[in-house]
């Protein structure tokens, strides 16, 4: 007998864990439980679980968030220019329309 896990399951019990796990019966608690391989996890070792071997996905995901965040006040600086821009034309195309009608003078009749 297993002190972690209890006895192991025999006859029909024996296929309840899925992908190559282990099935052990807990007399206590009269219920099954799996020991999964490496590879798989969950109550029945039913999901595949992808183990990432790269040691530096932290830094990668800082990275990305980095580079992210410099895109969107690229885009705001842009946008806040272009409004700038538009509303110094605008009132420089006001200033020249008045400058003009105050200096026009009307022909005689």
């Amino acid at each position: 007998m297993m002190a972690d896990h209890g006895e192991p399951c025999s006859g029909k019990e024996a296929s309840y864990c899925m992908n190559g796990g282990i099935c052990y019966k807990i007399p206590s608690m009269d219920t099954l439980t799996c020991v999964c391989t490496e590879s798989y996890k969950g109550s029945r070792c039913e999901h595949f679980q992808l183990f990432s071997s790269s040691p530096n996905a932290e830094r990668a995901g800082l990275i990305a968030a980095v580079v992210i965040v410099v895109i969107l006040i690229l885009v705001a600086l842009t946008v806040v220019i272009y409004y700038l821009r538009k509303m110094l034309k605008a009132k420089k195309q006001s200033s020249k329309n008045n400058e003009k009608e105050y200096w026009r003078v009307n022909p005689r009749v």
